[in-house]
């Protein structure tokens, strides 16, 4: 059997592990950390038990199809919920929108909020589902090695279609007047890396998943999925080594000989990196071997990283749901002091995340679980006084805005930011969510999933295609894999 390297164990590591012994490989994740999942870890204490990252479960259609690939369902390793409602956004004092699981109540909202809205969202959620039917069926499944892979009737035809070269404001703009619409239906774009100018249309696709798929939570936390990966590549034989610290790839005649792992040289017949493509590229590669410059990184427009707080009361709180949008702040202000000019925030937009309303088992009785996230520039000076500064700016607007004065209730705290994602995950400017989807960043212009000068490393995750979020890495990890198993195949 050949052997395989996996450099990380996040969800485009570790759905690559599992193809890749689905395929007959051997196949070791490296994980330079304790336990696996990557970004999607989570951490207990005091009775707390908190996921670290990623807590929207949206395109579920990407996850069945996954398990689905190998035989299996996703309810066999973990149970899903559907949220109803889905999610809310505080726009002000007793401005609140609770957006419900039902299209027929989300239609009627839209409706009673703007005469004749109703039916221009069902015009542009019936487009929106077209944009992601060609999306999933013809454009994201593919590893973008070349243009030409585009280039067909179908895909020509789905490009006319997608309004790539429509900017997101102005198409949503087309659609509805009513501020609290406009910028509900935007703010996906918010962790896409671009304001809603700067980002093609097509991403009208994720409202799609937003209002017509729903929202799912899975019962004991976001990381029970990669506790389910995790043991489906088990199964599979695949071996997870945590407290793996890749130091070096060694490169003869233009393929992986080895890599060094906590200073030991461990051989195999190919690589796939879905630790961060940056990091690996200038850290662990010499220099003629890397993909891209130095320059070519300063370049790149990165997606926001987060100031986050994990926060345990010790009292349960009201007028909130699972998930909670802030959007009491100027949006466009924001976007600008993350992407167009990256400075610390003067009055952000945050998102709280409240899972033990939904499950109480992430918290002792009779108290509550809570995740605040401020969006972030990338690569911003991250000390403890500016943390605390922010911390004291969402308490605030929390009891300004809902009436929960938590501040005497705190009995765990925890921040993370910029400093530590560059130090947990070699992120790049201690970005949370990887490349922009910006429109000069799409598809074959995205840092290439194959390295042009070692045969048998690929890349996958965020940092390529199809790009940042939970489903585009599972399906970064699985293209990965089909690839690094077509050229092993030739030799």
């Amino acid at each position: 059997m050949k052997k395989i390297a996996v450099i990380g164990s996040g969800f485009a590591g570790l759905t690559s592990a599992i193809e890749l012994a689905s395929l007959g490989y051997k196949v070791t994740v490296l994980e330079k950390n304790s336990t696996p999942g990557g970004r999607a870890r989570k951490f207990e204490s005091n009775g707390f038990t908190f996921d670290m990252g990623p807590s929207w479960y949206w395109m579920p259609d990407v996850f069945d199809k996954f398990f689905a690939r190998h035989g299996k369902k996703v309810e066999d390793y973990y149970n899903l919920l559907k949220l109803d409602p889905g999610f809310s956004v505080v726009y002000g004092k007793d401005n609140t929108i609770d957006v419900p699981a039902s299209f027929e109540e989300l239609v009627a909202l839209f409706e009673n909020i703007e005469k004749g809205s109703g039916s221009r969202l069902k015009r542009f959620l019936k487009r929106a589902a077209v944009k992601y039917k060609i999306g999933m069926d013809s454009l994201v499944y593919k590893p973008s090695h070349s243009i030409f892979e585009f280039i067909n009737l179908k895909v020509l035809i789905g490009v006319l279609y997608l309004d790539v070269f429509s900017n997101f404001r102005s198409y949503v703009k087309k659609y509805f007047s009513d501020s609290r619409l406009t910028r509900l239906m935007e703010f996906p774009v918010l962790f896409l890396g671009a304001t809603p100018q700067n980002t093609p249309a097509l991403y009208s696709l994720m409202n799609y998943s937003a209002f017509s798929q729903g929202t799912y939570y899975p019962m004991g936390g976001f990381h029970e999925i990669i506790i389910g990966l995790s043991k489906l590549a088990k199964e599979k034989g695949v071996i997870i080594n945590c407290d793996s610290n890749v130091e070096k790839i060694n490169v003869v005649n233009g393929k992986v000989e080895n890599i060094v792992v906590n200073g030991e040289k461990l051989l195999f017949d190919g690589v796939i990196a879905s630790a961060d493509y940056h990091h690996v590229e200038q850290k662990l590669l010499e220099k003629p071997f890397r993909n891209y410059t130095t320059e070519y990184w300063e370049k790149r427009e990165m997606s926001p990283s987060s100031l986050l707080f994990y926060v345990g009361l010790d009292k349960r709180l009201n007028n909130l749901q699972h998930h909670n949008l802030f959007f009491d702040a100027d949006f466009d202000q924001h976007a600008k002091e993350i992407y167009d000019n990256p400075k610390w925030p003067k009055n952000p937009l945050f998102y709280l995340s409240c899972p033990s309303i939904t499950d109480p088992s992430l918290a002792p009785k009779g108290n509550e679980n809570l995740m605040f996230l401020i969006p972030l520039a990338p690569g911003l000076e991250d000390t403890n006084e500016m943390r605390e500064k922010y911390f004291d700016i969402v308490l605030k607007r929390l009891k300004d805005l809902t009436g929960n004065d938590i501040e005497k209730n705190i009995i765990f705290k925890k921040s993370y930011c910029v400093n530590d994602f560059e130090k947990d995950y070699n992120s790049f400017k201690g970005n949370a969510y990887g490349l922009a989807n910006t429109l000069r960043q799409t598809a074959v212009l995205k840092p290439r999933m194959r390295n042009k000068k070692i045969k048998n490393l690929y890349y996958t995750g965020q940092l390529t295609v199809p790009g940042p979020g939970v489903p585009p890495s599972i399906i970064s990890g699985q293209i990965a894999a089909i690839e690094i198993d077509k050229y092993l195949n030739k030799l």
